[in-house]
């Protein structure tokens, strides 16, 4: 027996669950509608280094037990923070899905965050903050996002800032667990070989101690636009275009995502054929969406050398303008096509699968049949895609900039070119 049941749970978390029964494994895990968007700005960061020392022990089992344990049966478990959600997840063979379910349930409600850990893990975050200034391709996206919106939660970097997660109090920490992990804020998620009814057992017991919280509150995003530069001495430019785009309930949704993949989604896309094929500008180029529950950005990324600037902007803003008067049927059906295929070969992972039925659980209350995301997908035309982008490509345009850019034209001379 397979397919998608859901149930709630007396603390207010909801189950959702796939059942693949011709599979041998299980991907579950723990989403919470919190990230960085629910963060203070007086302890950015804190989401983020949460998640880490989530895992560094409990009253049970000490950080080296969390590892060993799932270890010792094969199985994996990691952990991610984003704008708005925070993840822990696992996958084991099928038998293993009561030991991972424990640790998840062990780790997001009886953590101890010992304070020697938490120095131990300060450091290790400050690293990975390092790390990321010193990979510009990485960096550049936090430059961007914080240009798009300026002053407010959705601008501010998921990893924090390293002067703040330097001297992050245990109790603030403590304090913003306490106030996002609540039951009616979390979404256990579970797939492949698994029972609904088993895993809401399970659950009923295991997270029987987490109380009713309806997680941070959350700052409406509001798009700015503007200009980041950073010279720096570097073999590359990195660069990145962006517009306002659209949330995840926008009825654009789809359109949005055609358009993408289209003009910057794989090797037929004009963006890699016009810039990197026929011009040689660039080995990367490609546009991507970001979506959020209130807003999102439509942007480009480009990788060129210094003497290549100048030309690439040029030529980027001119597929821009005649992205609206050249569409082809052929290209829109392609890449309707393109989005059709990645959205059903993605559900091959159970991993995926688990993602998917957690966040859409999160973001729309309910789960979206395969069959009407291909409906909706099939559905946008050449005029939909025509549409949405005379709406993104209207927007303020934002820039973020890194590397040698003395050939790098200002932003208003872009912004103009833009619009001509």
């Amino acid at each position: 027996m397979s397919g998608v049941r859901s149930s709630t749970l007396s603390c207010g978390m909801r189950v959702v669950t796939d059942t693949v029964d011709t599979v041998e494994t299980a991907s579950l895990g723990v989403w919470v509608g919190a990230g960085t968007r629910n963060e203070p700005q007086a302890i950015n960061g804190v989401a983020h280094l949460l998640e880490h020392m989530a895992f560094k022990g409990t009253s049970r089992r000490s950080a080296v037990d969390i590892a060993r344990e799932i270890e010792d049966v094969g199985g994996q478990i990691n952990a991610y923070t984003s704008r708005e959600h925070t993840a822990y997840y696992a996958k084991v063979l099928h038998g293993d899905a009561p030991l991972a379910m424990d640790i998840l349930a062990d780790i997001l409600q009886d953590s101890i965050f010992d304070p020697d850990e938490l120095a131990r893990e300060r450091a290790v975050v400050l690293q990975e903050i390092g790390q990321s200034y010193d990979t510009p391709d990485d960096i550049i996206f936090d430059h961007f996002q914080a240009t798009a919106f300026p002053d407010q939660p959705l601008g501010r970097p998921v990893l924090g800032r390293p002067e703040i997660v330097e001297s992050m109090p245990r109790d603030a920490i403590m304090g913003h667990m306490r106030q996002t992990y609540g039951g009616e804020a979390m979404v256990l998620s579970a797939a492949g070989r698994v029972d609904h009814d088993t895993v809401v057992a399970m659950a009923e017991e295991l997270f029987a101690g987490l109380q009713r919280r309806s997680g941070g509150e959350t700052e409406t995003g509001s798009y700015a636009g503007g200009d980041h530069r950073e010279d720096r001495e570097l073999e590359q430019v990195h660069f990145v275009l962006g517009f306002p785009g659209f949330g995840y309930h926008d009825e654009a949704f789809y359109a949005a995502s055609v358009l993408s993949s289209l003009f910057g989604g794989g090797m037929s896309s004009r963006l890699f054929q016009e810039i990197r094929e026929r011009r040689g500008l660039a080995y990367s180029i490609y546009s991507f969406l970001s979506y959020y529950s209130d807003c999102g950005l439509f942007s480009i990324y480009a990788g060129t050398g210094r003497e290549e600037t100048a030309e690439l902007t040029t030529a980027l803003c001119a597929e821009i303008h005649r992205l609206g008067e050249t569409l082809e049927e052929a290209e829109v059906k392609r890449a309707r096509n393109q989005l059709k295929a990645a959205t059903l070969m993605a559900l091959e992972s159970t991993g995926v699968r688990c993602e998917q039925m957690a966040q859409q659980t999160l973001i729309f209350d309910r789960q979206i049949p395969i069959e009407e995301q291909i409906e909706k997908i099939e559905a946008v035309d050449i005029d939909a895609v025509a549409a949405v982008a005379a709406r993104i490509f209207a927007g303020r345009p934002t820039i973020a900039a890194m590397g040698p850019l003395d050939r790098l034209a200002d932003y208003d001379t872009i912004a103009a070119a833009l619009k001509q």
